[in-house]
């Protein structure tokens, strides 16, 4: 989902700041905030100058300014950023959003907020003025839609707005309380993950990329490929592993794991779905269609068929003792799918619930709300000979609920990060792995890891360097250090033991990992289990 939140952040951008308002208000001509069974005028003028002037402007030139310094200082300053900050920075994307899965959520919660002096949501208005504003210039401000309203008057639902921020900040505050709480477990430390002859080294030479187009039905292009040999021949019992990268991600940004896994012996096929890929997000950026979301999602499962049914067949040049399928955000969803784990009845009844209020807390939510709409395919049966999955920053607590779990058999690796904000891992992964069924099931938390550490981007690929730290995490590449160790040793853990070696294979150990100035905690299924019912 590398894509997702660069297509929604434009969107998006004054929530943040809206939310860590205390108990004061925003901004029509004249915008009426409500406290109960009061209510305080603001006018727009009054509100545009003191935004570009904070607390400067003499009181007898603002009488804004006395309500206003009651606000926090931060708090001021972020309202200052958020009133004169594009809501919509560019006018063809900017029209595209709004007739997307996501524009239409994030209206509809506007529109819940500012009502009319009757109480009607003005969800049509705000989407009717933004539209017309967009015709008229490139970018669009909160104050300048306020101002542009068909309407002499707007009342901000002060209660909702405080909903949100208190949801916001209780999910801040649960995520601190669960680190405590796992910093308190008495795990083994680890910090050379390489003990001689424990993982099998990188070989001298580079291993072979072989790109090459399938055809798909359904597809009137071929499917792009991405196939990584080892250099050297692999052991018999080595899987073959299958990668698909994240909504609007290319199967390079996924390049240096699959490289890396192929030095080690592991062939890596890596999928790129043209439709939900980084050309299908570069058009929604340049207004020529709606942003991808869910409804690539049955494309992506085809594809996926696609691939596994040509490899059986002796169409790819890949071998190896059953499949590892691995995946990205909704490419980690797609492998989920994919192993033969549809979702549980009564999602559309769940997302009615899920979305009693915009899930700025959890936003991965609202694509997986978007699958409750669309008619999907069959539900696939997953490869006979599936080894395992590899799951970063997945997502899928609406499909597949906690009190109603659906444990798949296969062993999985699910990566999570403490600062992953799209998928947040104590209601995504934490709540998709606790009822895994093998023993040799892992769930690593990664501290600073973000939704967007597994990706490597091209230095010319802006979209995420934009992001800034909060979203990005630690350094990218360090965190992925982590996870190709991490992942190396799981897949060991997935083959049988060496003739006259250990009755079992060993399984990846339980650990607190601290390596290249990255902490890693990696639980069993019962660890994990113990650590969501202490939540």
């Amino acid at each position: 989902m590398v894509g997702w939140l660069r297509l929604v952040l434009s969107g998006l951008v004054a929530w943040p700041a809206l939310v860590a308002l205390p108990e004061r208000g925003v901004a029509a001509d004249l915008l009426q905030v409500r406290i109960e069974n009061l209510q305080i005028p603001i006018h727009l003028d009054q509100l545009e100058r003191w935004s570009r002037s904070g607390d400067a402007s003499p009181p007898e030139e603002n009488d804004l300014s006395p309500w206003l310094s009651l606000l926090e200082p931060r708090s001021r300053v972020e309202l200052q950023r958020m009133l004169q900050a594009p809501l919509l920075r560019d006018r063809s994307f900017g029209r595209q959003l709004l007739d997307s899965w996501a524009g239409g959520p994030l209206l509809a919660e506007l529109g819940n907020l500012l009502t009319t002096p009757e109480g009607t949501r003005t969800t049509s208005l705000l989407q009717t003025t933004l539209r017309s504003l967009l015709e008229q210039r490139r970018q669009v401000t909160l104050l300048e839609l306020l101002a542009a309203l068909p309407t002499p008057t707007v009342h901000l639902r002060l209660d909702g707005l405080l909903s949100l921020g208190q949801g916001w900040r209780e999910q801040l505050r649960r995520q601190q309380r669960a680190l405590a709480l796992l910093r308190q477990y008495p795990l083994p430390r680890r910090g050379a993950p390489e003990a001689p002859g424990s993982l099998p080294p990188a070989a001298a030479t580079a291993p072979t990329l072989l790109r090459l187009s399938l055809a798909v039905p359904g597809r009137r292009e071929g499917l792009p490929l991405e196939i990584w040999s080892p250099p050297l021949p692999g052991r018999s019992s080595q899987p073959w592993i299958l990668m698909m990268p994240g909504l609007g991600g290319n199967a390079d940004q996924l390049g240096w794991l699959a490289a890396a896994l192929a030095q080690r012996g592991w062939p890596v096929v890596v999928l790129q779905h043209p439709g939900s890929d980084g050309p299908a997000l570069k058009a929604a950026l340049d207004g020529q269609r709606p942003p991808p979301g869910a409804e690539t999602l049955p494309t992506r499962l085809a594809d996926l068929e696609a691939v596994l049914a040509a490899q059986r067949s002796g169409q790819l040049p890949v071998a190896g003792h059953g499949v590892v399928l691995a995946g990205h955000s909704l490419g980690a969803l797609t492998a989920l799918w994919g192993a033969g784990l549809p979702p549980l009845p009564g999602l559309e009844q769940r997302c009615r619930q899920a979305l009693e209020r915009l899930p700025i807390h959890n936003p991965s939510r609202l694509i997986q709300c978007q699958l409750a709409e669309r008619a999907l395919s069959r539900p696939l049966q997953g490869p006979a000979d599936l080894r395992g999955l590899i799951l970063f920053n997945s997502f899928g607590s609406l499909l597949w609920p906690a009190d109603r779990p659906a444990a798949l058999a296969a062993p999985m690796l699910m990566v999570g990060g403490s600062l992953d904000l799209v998928t947040p891992p104590l209601d995504e992964q934490l709540a998709l792995f606790a009822p895994a069924g093998d023993p040799r099931s892992r769930l690593v938390m990664v501290l600073g890891g973000s939704h967007f550490s597994p990706v490597r981007l091209a230095e010319k690929e802006e979209a995420l360097l934009r992001l800034g730290t909060d979203l990005v995490g630690a350094d990218p590449q360090k965190v992925q250090a982590v996870l190709l160790q991490l992942t190396v040793e799981f897949l060991r853990s997935l083959e049988p033991p060496p003739p006259g070696g250990p009755t079992a294979a060993s399984a990846l150990p339980v650990q607190r990992r601290q390596q290249g100035g990255i902490g890693a905690f990696v639980l069993d299924p019962v660890l994990a289990r113990r650590w969501r019912a202490g939540l």
